[in-house]
């Protein structure tokens, strides 16, 4: 056991040493599409951390915000599925893995034919504040006195007014590839809050990550190296879905879980899921009377709101649930009803998203193929 250190300062030192020499035991295996890999430059092939892929739910066209992007590998791959027409931000605060995800980005977009990918200097749970506009303001108003530290503040705040790093609802969707558990517990609630804030209505999140079988216990959260080589910032299984639910996300779904577990600590099983969880749509209000039928295969279900739909009875809907469940994860669950001729029923076919698992959704030796 490592003495205690915050988490955050043990990420960065672990992180910034991983982006100059490769690190085996930093996360988990992954296999990757390896029509993507070809134009990606060994050295980042080399230093990349992960325990999914998230990016094989990207779509073309596309605007993507990939939260921890390291040496920008996942930024890679989904600058390829997005095409020109797509865009593709990376967040990270660990200068080294940023140096290393620009140096290459001048060969990958001529390789491309165009160039769509950016990485920009920020925490992942604070994606209004600007890191490197930062630095530029403390150069030119240094601190040195609390006065100057209490002036700062209210700049500070400006700063994420005036040129947020990441715009309200700009994206399309926010990837992360088992980052989430390197942030220290206190700032997890705003880190879900501002996950959803950047995305447009009808946005999805699609996290990998390593979860927990039962609660990490604080002796083992109090180690820098398991923390830093994402295992005792690992959220509980059952919780990781909730802290979607608690930030305003709808049709939350597990797509991939490891079978087997990555590693077992102190009997504590870690293993890896992708979770993808969607922004409800911002529908105008309608006086039409709405309904849907739940097609099964189950007996009965309870949505996001609370509601209960029986198979084959038709259920009213309000406002909110109908900017809900206009959403792929139950739409094609649904047969929708109303009074309007080519009503809602069209309005709602608003995204091309394919709800079949994917071919390579395997497992081989333990380790999820996502």
């Amino acid at each position: 056991m490592t003495a205690p250190s915050s988490p955050e300062s043990s990420v960065r030192d672990r992180y910034a040493a991983a982006a100059e020499e490769r690190e085996t035991a930093l996360c988990c295996p992954v296999t990757y599409d390896p029509q993507f890999l070809k134009i990606i430059p060994q050295e980042i092939l080399d230093k990349d951390y992960g325990c999914g892929d998230p990016s094989r739910h990207v779509l073309a066209g596309d605007s993507v915000l990939d939260l921890g992007s390291g040496g920008g590998k996942i930024c890679y791959i989904a600058a390829q599925i997005v095409g020109s027409t797509g865009k593709v931000i990376g967040i990270d605060f660990n200068e080294p893995m940023l140096e290393l995800a620009r140096k290459h980005q001048p060969a990958i977009a001529a390789q491309l034919g165009y160039s769509n990918v950016e990485f920009r200097r920020g925490r992942i749970q604070d994606l209004q504040l600007d890191l490197d506009r930062l630095d530029q303001l403390l150069e030119q108003q240094p601190i040195h006195t609390s006065r100057d530290w209490l002036d700062s503040e209210a700049k500070l705040n400006e700063l994420r007014t005036s040129n947020p790093l990441v715009e309200s609802a700009s994206v399309d969707v926010v990837v992360s590839n088992c980052v989430l558990n390197l942030v220290q517990q206190s700032d997890r609630e705003k880190l879900f809050r501002e996950v959803f804030r950047v995305l447009k209505p009808g946005g999805r999140a699609v996290i990998s990550d390593i979860v927990a079988s039962a609660d990490v216990p604080l002796t083992l959260q109090s180690d820098a190296t398991l923390w830093s080589g994402c295992v005792s910032g690992a959220f509980r299984e059952d919780l990781f879905g909730r802290a979607f639910e608690a930030a305003g996300f709808v049709g939350i779904e597990i797509l991939t879980r490891q079978a087997e577990p990555w590693q077992v600590v102190e009997n504590i099983e870690f293993r890896s899921v992708t979770i993808r969880a969607w922004k409800p749509l911002d529908l105008e209000k309608s006086d039409q009377a709405h309904e849907v039928i739940y097609n099964g295969p189950w007996v009965a279900v309870i949505d996001d709101t609370g509601t209960e739909l029986v198979r084959g009875e038709r259920t009213p809907l309000t406002d909110s649930q109908r900017s809900q469940l206009a959403l792929p994860p139950y739409r094609s669950q649904l047969e929708w009803v109303t009074d309007a001729p080519g009503g809602f029923p069209n309005e709602c076919c608003l995204f091309q998203i394919d709800e079949s698992p994917p071919a390579n959704a395997v497992f081989r030796e333990g380790h999820p193929s996502l």
